[in-house]
């Protein structure tokens, strides 16, 4: 406990000195939550549920209301001077059901935070998906048994696609790589 004490004072000092150097900082703070198994961030406002296996480890902060952005940070790499890197490609994780398609986005390297997202299938042309909540984007078309392509563009303006990432006859509830920054 006392390990975490002091890497919450390593850290707010670090975001201090940053926050210090460049006019268009904004304030904020961040939180670490559980132990050095990162348990105690399960779940959390961006929908990832278990944070550790689903790939991030303990490198997780809990943000405040102005960094969180209603949801619209999840997945963002904030500088406090600790280098943010994703292995393996974005992941896509389909819920929902027939005409309300619910897509947990994690995983994304570079600036981390998607503005834009969209769907593709071989009976439609690309589909705009609309925020849901954290890391969860939506769209109401009936995309069921049908390979699925997915475009993603992150806050630094980048775009890329994954092609076909879900095959035909996918079923909710599965996850998917697809490319990656």
């Amino acid at each position: 406990m006392e390990f975490l004490g002091l890497l919450a004072l390593a850290i707010a000092a670090v975001v201090g000195v940053v926050a210090g150097e460049d006019s268009t900082w904004s304030n904020g703070r961040a939180t670490f939550y559980g132990g050095n198994d990162a348990s105690g961030t399960m779940g959390g406002a961006c929908g990832y549920g278990n944070m550790f296996s689903a790939g991030y480890g303990t490198n997780t902060a809990a943000l405040s209301t102005a960094l969180f952005n209603n949801g619209q940070s999840c997945g963002a790499c904030f500088e406090i001077r600790v280098v943010c890197v994703k292995t393996g490609g974005i992941r896509f994780t389909i819920t929902g059901h027939s005409y309300f398609n619910l897509v947990l986005i994690t995983n994304v390297a570079g600036a981390g935070d998607l503005t834009a997202v969209y769907v593709k299938s071989p009976s439609t042309g690309w589909l705009t998906m609309s925020h849901n909540w954290g890391a969860n984007w939506q769209n109401g078309a009936m995309l069921n048994g049908q390979p699925l392509s997915f475009r993603v563009t992150t806050s630094d303006g980048r775009t890329i696609t994954s092609n076909n990432v879900a095959p035909s006859g996918w079923s909710f509830g599965q996850t998917f790589a697809g490319s990656q920054f």
